[in-house]
């Protein structure tokens, strides 16, 4: 009898046990959101689906999140310089996944930099080296803190950059709140107006907007870049702002929020930027370019409109400026401008 109640006992344990593993795998597996850290870049997994990559490699002026994925597993961003894709533009290296960075920090251009620029001329531009991953914590929001340096051509720090990006998500759409907190490192250091930034992405050809027409963009630094008209086959993409405007019409536009929604792979994707009311420039203006080119800029604004105030922002050694940004994309349906402002509300009331 005894036995036979022993035998029952460890039955019971055992179950327990097994019990109590497959919970706590169940609970592992519930993580939302999963950080991979590999060589100069972590990939940011949403329930077991990949979603981006942050990445920092050594040979490159900034960090960027590339390539970004709706959730359906469409690719939203451009491949060149990284990967480039058939019929896709190949003007502006310097546009490469999600990133964030100004036009003119200290009379030095950020925005701009890249391999194509000669090493003759380097010493006007700046560059972004990512000195510390603090933190990636797995959870329903995944949280990755960064540490980051803005440093000039001869290797002196202008501004240390302490990042936060706050990943989140479901079946159909995913977040990120990116919370970028800027201190001056060395010395008085001055944001002048500028159209070139601040959180952007160049996205793939199928969300450009449909065009016939050649175009050149002068950058901040008086170089042209001519973007070549090509073929509008499969390309869908449309831009709708708070302000009520769409298409080109959002270019330059202070806005709460801006979309671009275009259909890839058969699917309806939008997506868009949200601004913040405690970010200095508030609305930011909308910097939105029909060539897939797509940012909110809070430190530009009399560059986009001249009757607009003046931006100049200046720290002196320890100051900080925080900004706050929001990037949301949806999958199989278009954001709707009650959706947007209440996201905008949500996002708003967060920090």
């Amino acid at each position: 009898m005894n036995n036979k109640i022993l035998m029952k006992l460890s039955a019971v344990l055992l179950g327990v046990v097994l019990l109590s593993g497959s919970l706590i795998n169940v609970n592992a597996q519930n993580s939302k959101v999963k950080f991979i850290k590999g060589d100069q870049k972590v990939d940011v997994m949403i329930g077991g689906k990949f979603f981006t990559s942050y990445q920092y490699p050594s040979n490159m002026e900034k960090p960027y999140l590339w390539p970004v994925n709706a959730p359906n597993g469409s690719v939203v961003t451009r491949g060149f310089p990284l990967a480039p894709r058939p019929k896709e533009r190949i003007d502006h290296p310097h546009h490469i996944g999600i990133w964030f960075n100004h036009g003119d920090v200290n009379g030095l251009d950020f925005w701009n930099n890249s391999s194509a620029i000669p090493a003759a001329k380097k010493g006007t531009y700046g560059h972004i080296v990512v000195k510390q991953i603090v933190k990636a914590k797995n959870g329903k929001k995944g949280t990755l803190d960064v540490i980051s340096e803005w440093k000039d051509s001869k290797e002196n720090t202008l501004l240390v950059e302490n990042t936060k990006y706050i990943f989140s998500g479901d079946k159909t759409s995913y977040t990120i709140d990116h919370i970028s907190t800027l201190t001056a490192a060395n010395g008085t250091v001055t944001f002048t107006d500028n159209k070139e930034g601040m959180f952007a992405i160049r996205v793939d050809r199928a969300f450009e907007m449909p065009t016939n027409q050649p175009a050149v963009f002068t950058d901040s630094q008086g170089n042209p870049t001519t973007v070549r008209a090509t073929d509008n086959e499969g390309v869908t993409g449309m831009y709708t702002s708070s302000s009520g405007k769409r298409g080109d019409d959002v270019w330059s536009s202070r806005n709460d929020w801006v979309l671009l929604s275009g259909t890839k792979d058969n699917v309806l994707t939008t997506f868009g930027f949200w601004d913040h009311p405690k970010n200095t420039g508030y609305p930011g203006h909308s910097h939105a370019r029909g060539y897939g080119l797509f940012s909110t800029n809070n430190l530009g604004a009399q560059s986009y409109v001249k009757d607009h105030d003046k931006i100049v922002v200046t720290l002196q050694k320890g100051e900080s400026l925080t900004l706050r940004h929001r990037f949301f994309i949806q999958s199989g349906k278009e954001i709707t401008t009650d959706q947007a402002n209440k996201i905008f509300k949500e996002f708003s009331a967060l920090y």
